[in-house]
């Protein structure tokens, strides 16, 4: 069984990222629609799966899709952050994470991430009853250019927030296709990017709480330090980048003595482990062509010591 119309991104470099962790147990932290841990599972035969996902439609699509697995694969249902922390890691040798909204979530309509939904969600939960019309319905001109400029880096952010005010003083905002058309007036469009695409992110974001969720899982794996440990995680936008950037950074750094030291007295062998690459990997061109979405994934490898 494999109809999911989600393509895993980065899926080669993955693997290779994984060649050094072939027995055991891997956490998929985002299982989504099981394309990358299927692929993994159905490559390296001696590892086992604990996939997590906090949306219904995901886990079960993905529990028949991994049936062919089904003695190697356990499944959890809830936010990545808090599942990863009631796990035992003695046996665990990898770790993936890939923070990207998956294809079949941007493309159902009913789900209220697409521009031209008739809806506004953008939950990955359906449990939680906070979502997208809340955020634009009731927060403040103010707490919406906040998060418009934190979340989504965009210049006009009090403009568009401004508007989204004045619409919503007539009538209430309920569908993402009249928040696309808001945002649209404002933003400029930049090459065949949709105007409302950082907006989107933005709202999305607070929706889903996704840069409290990155941080809290990097806590984690700093407090659990997985011996021989292959941390795996994409990001698709500069906010979380940096901070997996900036978190392995600190992790590799085997020198802690102040600034200004003339010499160390550290011991200079502080580091957790080791960055596998000190640039972020990027889609090939190939995939380029095969999956337009990839173009702003990248992935960075850490691997903690032994």
């Amino acid at each position: 069984m494999d109809n999911s119309p989600h393509i895993p991104v980065l899926l080669n470099e993955v693997l290779n990222a994984f060649k050094n962790a072939q027995n055991g147990t891997f956490i998929d932290c985002t299982l989504g629609f099981a394309g990358h841990s299927f692929e993994i599972l159905k490559k390296y035969p001696d590892l086992e799966l604990i996939g997590i996902d906090r949306d219904d439609e995901a886990l079960n699509f993905s529990k028949k899709k991994l049936a062919p697995f089904k003695e190697r694969v356990t499944l959890l249902k809830g936010s990545f952050s808090q599942k990863i922390k009631e796990i035992d890691f003695n046996n665990i040798t990898a770790v993936l994470a890939d923070f990207g909204v998956s294809s079949l979530q941007l493309d159902n309509k009913e789900r209220g991430f697409s521009f031209e939904s008739k809806t506004l969600d953008m939950r990955m939960d359906q449990r939680n009853p906070f979502s997208a019309i809340d955020v634009v319905n009731s927060y403040s001109a103010q707490q919406l250019e906040k998060i418009f400029k934190e979340f989504g880096e965009i210049k006009e952010a009090k403009k568009v927030a401004n508007a989204i005010c004045k619409a919503r003083e007539k009538e209430k905002i309920t569908s993402s296709a009249k928040l696309a058309q808001i945002a649209a007036q404002i933003i400029k469009k930049k090459g065949k990017t949709h105007p409302a695409t950082l907006l989107f992110q933005a709202i999305r974001i607070e929706v889903n709480k996704e840069l409290n969720e990155i941080v809290s899982l990097l806590d984690t794996l700093e407090e659990k330090k997985p011996k021989n440990g292959i941390i795996a995680l994409i990001t698709f936008h500069s906010l979380e980048d940096r901070l997996v950037k900036q978190r392995f950074k600190k992790w590799a750094k085997k020198c802690t003595c102040p600034n200004g030291i003339m010499r160390c007295i550290c011991g200079n062998n502080n580091n957790l482990g080791v960055e596998l690459n000190k640039k972020p990997i990027t889609a090939t061109n190939e995939e380029l062509k095969i999956n337009p979405r990839s173009r702003s994934a990248k992935l960075r490898v850490f691997k903690f010591k032994g």
